[in-house]
């Protein structure tokens, strides 16, 4: 909660396909959103239309979501669209279950759409520290070992190679969910 104080946070958008966590229970949905209104926060859950566990079966490819399907249904359009309403008047916390930016679907597929879209996205670190969406692709790809453009590859390629790279470790895999 401090770290969403000391952002100036106003809002919050659950986008974790199950709001709900056995080990933490103060993360549960009900849990969540009442302390978050109690510290003048609102709340929002986006998981059914931004969570990476689809319900849509064109989305999954060999029982593995695809964010590109993903990011192309309507559902999942609608969620950015309410992100950009609410940006106007909100400064808005982006949640999900992973501490790590990079290990979770909200930045591999959702702050990338909304980078894409001009929205400017910064990613709040457990330990307090800021980092820009651009500085977390850098690390991102740094981390595949894909460095500076070449004559073969420009920036954005790498950009793109590194996030496929990650969404191909982090995808869910719809081995025990039912899609209906």
């Amino acid at each position: 909660m401090s770290l969403l104080l000391a952002n100036d946070v106003t809002a919050v958008a659950d986008v974790r396909s199950v709001p709900a966590s056995q080990f933490t229970p103060q993360f549960n949905r009900e849990a969540l959103k009442r302390k978050l209104r109690e510290n003048g926060i609102k709340y929002v859950f986006l998981g059914d239309e931004l969570g990476a566990r689809s319900r849509d079966p064109s989305c999954y490819v060999d029982g593995r979501v695809q964010y590109d399907r993903l990011a192309g249904t309507d559902l999942f359009r609608n969620g950015i669209k309410r992100l950009r309403v609410g940006a106007a008047t909100e400064s808005i916390a982006i949640m999900c279950a992973e501490q790590e930016p990079l290990d979770c679907h909200r930045t591999i597929l959702v702050s990338r759409v909304l980078q894409n879209e001009g929205i400017h996205v910064t990613h709040i670190h457990a330990d307090g520290r800021l980092e820009t969406h651009n500085e977390a692709m850098e690390r991102l790809m740094k981390s595949f070992g894909l460095g500076e453009a070449d004559l073969f590859h420009d920036k954005q390629e790498l950009v793109i190679q590194a996030l496929k790279r990650q969404e191909e470790k982090i995808a869910f895999t719809a081995k025990t969910w039912t899609l209906t």
